[in-house]
């Protein structure tokens, strides 16, 4: 099969799989395996592709033409070939655990879920293999159009506000921001395509580096650089597997992609190094990381904890970016593997309290560490490496951007890393204490009906009915088994960090 024909399946595949999925929708055991069938699939289609990027080859293909010299085309660099990897493994664990969690937590519309949730996967490769930033655009619109309907899934008032937000800040961004960005820097090169060392030497003044730089960096709504992050809590109003899907799959991940990409090959390190317009990053993003960890720290529902978590641990890859070395580009590119697999492993561990024992605040986890060992196992390892706790593979990350912060003397940046670990284990340490070393709270008696004090809904029933009581075990095992692989991937990635390595010193230039 030659690469332009891989390249193009990477993107047919999931979506090929959606119209499966829905012709398959009134059978769920079907319906699963050909979206299982599907993601196993496309990681092995993308995979296909790491021996030759690692060998420095770069597998291209067009798919036509926009404009004349304007085509939407895919160039398979270190950078991109990182994120699809990630992106189509983490699919098919995220596919195993949505089987567990849709049904034990008795979900509605499961097949529009699996549809959506393909097309976001074809969209997030798109992103990746882009050869030129208006290919990458049109595939990062796709994709925030396709993750709208996973964000409104329950269709509650509450889901539709947050669909509202989620729309709003990521399409008006995109639009209002960074197409002018797109359109600027084709002014300005006559070109969009991703080159090595940038596009814009010589080409604009420092003043326009300055202003281009701020378009491209908040018309990036993904990354959620602060004031552009509120849609990502709002956002967690979704389904877990939604969750895990915006923080570690795809969504997040594709915002800090592309910001990562645009400064390595539309602005080029050495560019920006040579002009003081745009220092300003640095501050901006080590505010976000600071700022989101004191709001995380002082949140007691879980999910908004783990969602301000995300805000600042992305904001960990462009301040990465913002200090221009090789080694910060390194630690850039690291960081964005290894949160994926703290963090879906952390939001898988919180859909599994759900499910379990519908717990959804840091205040109720005491002693369930006891009842549900795997699910707070997982969760401890998950928070370490978001800590940066040897021996998982965030301490591996944190400690490239520690260092590129000291040797190029920015002192403001090792500073922010120091002080926002200590916040991180502020907010996940106690966690892990209480879920282990606390005392359950005693069940009331449940004789004669609903607990006193219980949440009760329509007819009189508590709000749990249908569903497993609480205080009883692990959630399903597809459940626990997809969180178990993940966690496992966070220890593996310390031990074994061959891949990753070798394809972020291909980004940065850096000798093996």
């Amino acid at each position: 099969m030659s690469d332009e024909t891989t390249i193009l399946l990477c993107i047919a595949t999931p979506l090929a799989g959606a119209v499966l999925i829905a012709i398959t929708g009134s059978r769920p055991n079907l319906r699963e395996a050909v979206t299982l069938v599907t993601a196993g699939v496309v990681f092995g289609l993308v995979a296909s592709l790491f021996p030759q990027v690692l060998d420095g080859g770069r597998p291209a293909a067009i798919m036509g033409e926009m404009l004349p010299g304007l085509a939407i085309a895919f160039e398979v660099e270190p950078l991109g070939m990182m994120f699809a990897g990630i992106a189509s493994f983490l699919w098919i664990v995220t596919s195993v655990y949505s089987i567990g969690y849709m049904r034990g937590h008795h979900e509605h519309n499961q097949t529009r879920f699996y549809i959506y949730f393909a097309v976001a996967i074809a969209s997030a490769v798109g992103v990746a293999f882009a050869a030129n930033m208006m290919t990458l655009f049109v595939f990062y619109e796709v994709l925030t159009l396709s993750t709208f309907p996973l964000v409104t899934h329950h269709g509650t008032d509450e889901a539709k506000r947050a669909g509202r937000v989620y729309l709003g800040i990521l399409l008006g961004t995109s639009i209002g921001l960074q197409f002018i960005a797109v359109i600027w820097t084709w002014t300005l090169a006559g070109t969009l395509d991703f080159t090595e060392g940038g596009i814009l030497r010589d080409k604009a003044s420092p003043a326009v580096v300055g202003v281009l730089l701020a378009l491209y960096v908040f018309g990036i709504g993904k990354a959620a650089v602060m004031p552009f992050h509120r849609w990502l809590p709002a956002a967690m109003v979704a389904p877990t597997p939604v969750s895990a899907l915006l923080h570690a799959v795809a969504v997040v991940k594709a915002g800090v992609f592309t910001v990562l990409k645009v400064i390595v090959y539309i602005f080029g390190f050495d560019f920006l190094a040579q002009v003081a317009s745009g220092n300003w990053l640095l501050y901006v993003s080590g505010f976000t990381i600071v700022a989101a960890s004191v709001v995380a720290l002082r949140s007691d529902n879980l999910k908004r904890r783990l969602a301000y978590s995300t805000v600042s641990q992305l904001s960990y890859v462009i301040m990465a970016a913002a200090i221009l070395t090789p080694l910060s580009a390194m630690g850039a590119a690291l960081h964005i593997a290894t949160h994926a697999f703290g963090k879906i492993t952390l939001f898988f561990c919180a859909g599994s309290i759900l499910v379990a024992s519908h717990k959804t605040l840091v205040s109720e986890l005491d002693g369930i560490g006891r009842r549900m060992p795997w699910t707070m196992a997982a969760f401890a390892i998950g928070a370490f490496s978001m800590i940066g706790i040897p021996p998982t593979v965030g301490f591996v990350s944190k400690w490239y951007i520690l260092r590129a912060a000291m040797e190029a003397e920015q002192t403001f940046a090792a500073a922010v890393i120091v002080l926002s670990t200590l916040l991180n284990a502020g907010y996940f340490l106690p966690i892990v204490y209480a879920a282990f070393f606390r005392a359950a709270p005693a069940e009331p008696a449940t004789a004669g009906g609903p607990a006193l004090g219980a949440e009760v809904g329509n007819g009189g029933l508590p709000r749990n009915h249908g569903h497993r009581r609480e205080g009883h075990g692990e959630a399903p095992l597809t459940v626990v088994l997809a969180l178990t692989v993940s966690a496992a991937g966070i220890l593996f990635l310390f031990f074994f960090p061959d891949l990753p390595f070798a394809l972020a010193r291909q980004l940065a230039g850096v000798a093996g």
